[in-house]
């Protein structure tokens, strides 16, 4: 397993990060057992960095289960705080120490690695940087929390955190992917600060899949469209836009480990081949010309 440095932090992450999401059932239910064997079959293939989030529904519970009786020096954690629901956020102080808590307990560990502050761009930013940020710093000198951060959508929130305050990472999504590369942009200034960055959702949360977006997915019907065309083509061709996608998605430098969510032990597998084979260039170069009309063309989220 390739493995890159996360910014200043000092850790060494897979180029592929367990997104446990899934485990919370949002995508269809996935038994304990299950979660289990895609855990150590992760572990076994050299994917240590675990990823998760209290919004996730119980999905820090399974992976805790998950994760039980592995040495806690063998893998590296990131969960959230601030987002608990599709409209229930709560970024105080009082709620940091609380979640804080709350996760050390389902999760099964004295301390976590990555704590992030989860999609931002929902609440007004002053009082995350003037209020939670420093909570969080706080939790450090506990012990609870090794590194810092903050995810989100628009990558205008991570500019304007970052004129303001110090950041260990952020967590990036769905603007490192074959439809959308914007993050690439951000690279040379996240980099001067020293931040860690982590990819995420380089399907674009499903869009980017053979079998299409989710109903829920908020991209705009020319985006909608224009992946649809790019599945059948690959299609065509017996071969996986999902795959080709993961494969891009990878192989952006800059991008310490990209978040895929892995519920079973067969797509852990798939993911690692993935890794491993070469890009196929043709294919890319082909489907990148589908995506073209709609480059980049994101959607809005929260406050921005």
């Amino acid at each position: 397993m390739q493995v890159r440095s996360l910014g200043k932090t000092g850790l060494s992450l897979p180029a592929i990060g367990f997104g446990a999401a899934p485990f919370g059932g949002a995508y269809g239910a996935v038994s304990q057992p299950e979660a289990d064997r895609a855990v150590r079959t992760a572990l076994d293939l050299g994917i240590n960095f675990f990823d998760v989030s209290p919004y996730y529904g119980n999905a820090e519970e399974v992976l805790g289960r998950a994760l039980a009786g592995i040495p806690r020096e063998t893998y590296t954690l990131c969960t959230k705080l601030g987002r608990y629901g599709p409209e229930t956020f709560d970024f105080s102080p009082i709620r940091v120490k609380s979640s804080i808590e709350d996760s050390l307990r389902r999760l099964n560990t004295e301390y976590l690695d990555v704590l992030l502050c989860h999609d931002i761009e929902f609440v007004p930013l002053d009082p995350v940087i003037e209020e939670t940020l420093p909570a969080l710093r706080a939790t450090q000198s506990e012990g609870k929390t090794r590194f810092v951060g903050v995810s989100g959508l628009p990558l205008q929130i991570f500019t304007t955190v970052l004129a303001r305050a110090d950041l260990d990472v952020i967590l990036s999504y769905c603007h490192a992917s074959l439809n959308d590369d914007t993050l690439t942009g951000l690279l040379p200034f996240l980099e001067s600060k020293n931040v860690g960055v982590i990819g995420a959702s380089p399907l674009s949360m499903g869009l980017l899949t053979d079998d299409g977006p989710p109903d829920w997915h908020p991209a705009p019907p020319a985006l909608r469209d224009a992946a649809a065309r790019a599945a059948a083509h690959c299609r065509a061709q017996g071969k996986s836009l999902s795959a080709l996608a993961l494969s891009a998605a990878l192989r952006i430098p800059g991008v310490s480990t990209m978040l895929v969510g892995m519920p079973t032990e067969e797509l852990v597998r798939k993911n690692v081949q993935t890794l491993s084979a070469p890009l196929d260039e043709e294919l890319f170069l082909e489907v990148s010309e589908i995506l073209a009309p709609v480059k980049n063309l994101t959607w809005p989220s929260g406050l921005l």
